[in-house]
Formats: structure tokens, sequence, C-alpha cells
């Protein structure tokens, strides 16, 4: 067993306490407050004593439920060496799980990113981040809120073009999106939920009425909340008021400073309390130094943190999900509430939360080292340190 003491160590209910974990093959194995019972011995150690994390704090691993690419990569490319530089790139920085995310594209390339994804499943390596399921971005969007999303390829909501699809990749589909307005949508949205995928609304200029009947159909997310979407009006409230009224729906939430003022982080915690999610929303070109990417088959520029495609729309984001979670505490988010958002909520909407997001005994040793000014320290992923100690 290894042991770590002397931390700050984050419960999803009582937020930061000091105390102690320990750690038995992959999985936490006890924890508890303040010092660990005397004679306790951390087996890996040559003196058996537990590891000093020195007043740090332990966070779960963060989970990013979308995220397109990084590192020169892009899930879509349906490649799965991208995928395995991908989750090394994740998994160095704190986010131990993610759902790659596809882009609108035709059938076919969809079909082979989504098997990519079982096969890295099955051959991830230990400094990987875990894919815990598929997010399907497209191609059932509005065209008028397409967004980044390439127009050529958008369909209507199709049950049996998206069921062979969530066959051929052992249904590893989590979450698959739609605009509520499309015809069909709602035998659509039915469909996919009895089958036990979740559905988000996204890419949409639905009006209030269509989002309601989209959430009273099983429709239970909302995809990067306020982008492409129509905006909130008094007379016409939109997918997001109708979101903020069904309390059964979460909501993502890009926190790179660029997609949402910090007012409006701000505010949608408040609208939405307990069901936010952070997300990153990233591109291949995270990581990547300033130059010229490619997205679904259009040209995305990044110049000073920002891609945009050539005609100036936003195309993504550039930056990773811990630091947009450690953003949205710099904007005013309570840490315990950017945490939450960052790790347990996520995982709950991908079906993860019986084995991660939060640190308790059984699930996975998957956690973070920060100190106090939120630096990230040491990655543990399944008990193995993945990430050493700097400075």
């Amino acid at each position: 067993m290894k042991v770590f003491y002397n931390a700050d160590i984050f419960q999803v209910e009582k937020g930061f306490t000091r105390g102690w974990l320990g750690v038995s093959g992959d999985r936490i194995s006890c924890m508890g407050q303040g010092k660990p019972p005397e004679g306790t011995q951390n087996s890996e150690a040559p003196n058996g004593l537990p590891v000093d994390l020195r007043g740090h704090r332990v966070l779960p691993g963060l989970i990013d439920i979308h995220t397109h690419g990084n590192s020169g990569h892009d899930f879509s490319d349906g490649k799965v060496e991208g995928l395995h530089k991908m989750g090394k790139y994740l998994a160095s920085h704190g986010i131990t799980s993610f759902a790659p995310t596809s882009m609108t594209l035709p059938y076919e390339k969809l079909d082979t990113a989504f098997r990519t994804a079982a096969e890295y499943r099955d051959t991830r390596a230990a400094d990987e981040a875990r894919a815990a399921g598929i997010h399907m971005e497209g191609p059932y969007f509005s065209e008028k809120k397409k967004g980044a999303q390439n127009s050529d390829y958008l369909k209507l909501p199709d049950i049996e073009g998206f069921f062979d699809l969530q066959e051929g990749c052992g249904h590893l589909i989590r979450i698959v999106d739609i605009a509520p307005e499309l015809e069909s949508s709602i035998d659509f949205i039915k469909a996919v939920v009895s089958g036990g995928c979740r559905v988000s609304v996204a890419h949409t200029d639905a009006l209030y009425g269509d989002a309601i009947r989209a959430f009273d159909a099983g429709a239970s997310h909302v995809t990067h909340l306020f982008n492409a979407m129509r905006p909130i009006h008094h007379r016409e409230p939109g997918i997001i008021g109708a979101a903020c009224e069904k309390e059964n729906v979460t909501v993502e939430l890009i926190c790179d400073g660029l997609h949402v003022h910090p007012s409006v982080i701000r505010m949608a915690f408040r609208l939405f309390p307990g069901r936010v999610c952070l997300i990153s929303d990233a591109l291949r070109c995270c990581g990547m130094p300033d130059g010229m990417y490619e997205l679904g088959g259009q040209q995305v520029r990044l110049e000073n943190g920002q891609a945009r495609l050539l005609d100036g729309t936003i195309a993504g984001a550039a930056s990773n999900l811990f630091d947009d979670m450690v953003n949205a505490i710099h904007f005013g988010i309570p840490a315990e509430e950017a945490i939450r958002a960052a790790t347990i909520i996520p995982a709950g909407e991908i079906g993860a939360d019986s084995y991660t997001g939060s640190l308790e005994e059984g699930k996975m040793a998957d956690f973070i080292v920060c100190d106090k000014e939120w630096n990230l320290k040491q990655v543990y992923l399944g008990g193995t340190k993945i990430r050493p100690e700097e400075g």
C-alpha cells in the first residue's frame, strides 16, 4: 500500500480537509482526517514511511467530457496513435479521464474515429488518460448556428444511423448532440435516451418551446452554454431559460476567458447551481505554437491563444481543462464549486462516477496535487505517479 499524508484532501461533500489516503493497486483503499493511524506503513517506500505532501491540495483527477484534440492531433482524424498522444498530454496536465469529441463529418469518418476510441481503451498506456466514452458533437445541427461545424455534412436526426455508429464502437457514445428544432428530433431523443445514451442540445436556433419539448422528451444536457445558440431574451428565453427551469439538465461551460465573459461565467454558476460541467472544447492546436491547423475539413488559425476560422468565427479552444478550472477560480467561482464542475459532475454525465470523479474508498486512485496558488505539482493515475514534483 502507498500512503500519502499532510495534505488538504478534497471531498465532494466536505470540501478540503487535512488528512491522508492509502492506495492499494490502482484504487483508493483507505483514507481519513488528520494523520495516518500509528504504525501505518508505506510498503513501496524503502523506509516504510508515508509520503509527505507538504500541505499541498489533493484533488480528484479532472474529467473533460468535451475535447476534440491537442498536441497536433484530433479525435476525428481516426488514428489511434493520435489518441495516445492526446491521452498522454491530458494526463500530464491533470486530466485523467476524457470523452474524445467528434465534429460534423460523414458517417464513414465518424465510424472510423469511434472505433479508434475502443482500440485506445484497450491499448492505453499507464501514463495516458482514460477514455471514458465518446461525445458525438454533430452532425444533427442547425445551419444557422453551425459555428465552426462544417455545413457540408449537416444532417437531420437519424435514429438508424446513430445506432449503427453506436453498435460499431461497442456502445461507447455517452453523449450525442442535437438541435431540437430539427424535424424528427423528438423521436430521435426518445429513442436514443431509451438506448442508454445522454442527449445534449447544441448548435441550435431553438426557441423556448422547442427546448422544453426536447427536455421533456429526455434531453438532459446543454453543450457549451451560450455558444452556438440563441442568447437569452426577456421575451424569448430560448435554450438557456428552458434549461435553467429543468433541474435535471446539466450545462457545459468553456472558461478560457474568450468564449464566455467572466461575468457571464459567474452568472451561469448562479443560474445552474451544482449543474455546471467545465469543459475545454480544445482543438488539435491545444499545446501547440501559433499557426494554421485543421478542424473538420476547415482551416483554423491559432494566434495569441485564440483559435478561429479564416472568417473570424471562434473555432474552439486552445486551453486545457486544468487551466480552465483555475481560470474559473480566478474569475470568482468558489474553488469547491469549480472543482466539482471539473470532476464529479462531468463524471456523472458520462456514467463514470461509480469509479472516478471523487476521492473515495474503492474508486480509482486518479488524483492531482496542487500548491496553494493552484500550480499543478504532481499527477497520479491509477496510483502511479506520472508527473513528478516540480519546483
